[in-house]
């Protein structure tokens, strides 16, 4: 998350898989009552209050999106991510609908803690499909004041971090390790040189320096680009993915939210072309997709959604 850009407040992420997902982008509306799971016998039960724009893997669980009040969301992975024994106490939710959650009810970062305090609902792990392992993810959360919030699930234990400074996760390992881990090098108080593997722990200090070095930009364009140079940096080249850690692999596409503009683009790594949405162009009161596979896609695609039945999203 760059707050400093002169621009507004912006938010970019990377997409690192060991395949393609299929994904697509999909309009989803307000007014939308979901279930947060359809084996559970204790779901939780919402309606949409706000509509969002989202990026879907194979359809079946949003991963990164953004809702029209300008909250981002973004599910990475994280291998030690641990939700624990079923605890009937509390309602369910499918990880598939872990960022949609907060996407469908919150306005900001205040309201998605206020969320979790007041009605604490348990995620449910599912199995990922091609790799037949389960989904372990933690999610990051910004908003157009420029606040921040990363949730993680260690041991069973949901740990919240609420710091407007809190502006990159990576994957590996928990959050306050990173944090602990990036004062052992050069321009954070330590001496070691920037690291440049492709690690998740090095990937998150060399984004950590570039974003604290980057100038305001003249236009939103100029900021755009200079955000999507750190992620490029952070990025992980084509190559031999490995079977045991499937976020080390390469970078699949990436996305940037303009929360301020409440613009939301989006970057294949199998097409030179960048598209965008515009969402106060956007109408939700309706489903609508529009499929990536076009590799015809350029520029602003506000328009090129089409009408459509409710994505897929897997629930147990």
């Amino acid at each position: 998350m760059w707050t400093d850009s002169g621009h507004g407040v912006l938010v970019g992420r990377n997409m690192d898989w060991r395949e393609e997902m299929d994904t697509n982008l999909w309009v989803l509306p307000r007014g939308v009552e979901r279930i947060g799971h359809d084996r559970d016998a204790s779901p939780m039960r919402w309606t949409a209050r706000h509509g969002s724009v989202v990026a879907t893997v194979w359809d079946n669980a949003t991963s990164d999106g953004i809702n029209e009040q300008g909250l981002a969301a973004h599910l990475l992975w994280l291998a030690e991510a641990d939700f624990g024994e079923r605890d009937t106490t509390k309602a369910s939710v499918a990880v598939s609908l872990w960022a949609q959650v907060f996407l469908d009810l919150c306005s900001t970062i205040a309201e998605c803690v206020e969320l979790v305090q007041r009605e604490p609902f348990q995620v449910l792990p599912l199995i990922e499909p091609r790799s037949g392992r389960p989904a372990t993810v933690h999610l990051a959360l910004e908003d157009a004041t420029g606040d921040s919030l990363i949730i993680e699930h260690i041991d069973g234990v949901a740990r919240l971090h609420h710091d407007r400074t809190y502006t990159v996760m990576t994957n590996s390992p928990p959050y306050e390790q990173q944090l602990e881990l990036k004062k052992n090098f050069a321009g954070f108080g330590g001496a070691t040189p920037l690291p440049g593997t492709t690690e998740a722990a090095d990937r998150f200090v060399r984004a950590s320096y570039y974003l604290d070095r980057l100038p305001p930009a003249e236009t939103a364009p100029r900021a755009y680009a200079a955000l999507l140079s750190v992620m490029r940096n952070a990025a992980q080249p084509f190559g031999e993915p490995d079977p045991e850690r499937p976020n080390i692999s390469a970078t699949i596409w990436r996305t940037l939210s303009d929360l301020t503009r409440r613009r939301y683009l989006y970057e294949s790594s199998f097409s030179p072309n960048i598209i965008w949405v515009d969402l106060a162009d956007l109408d939700f009161t309706a489903h609508y997709e529009l499929e990536l596979a076009d590799s015809e896609l350029i520029g602003d695609v506000s328009r090129a959604f089409t009408p459509a039945e409710p994505p897929p999203f897997v629930l147990s």
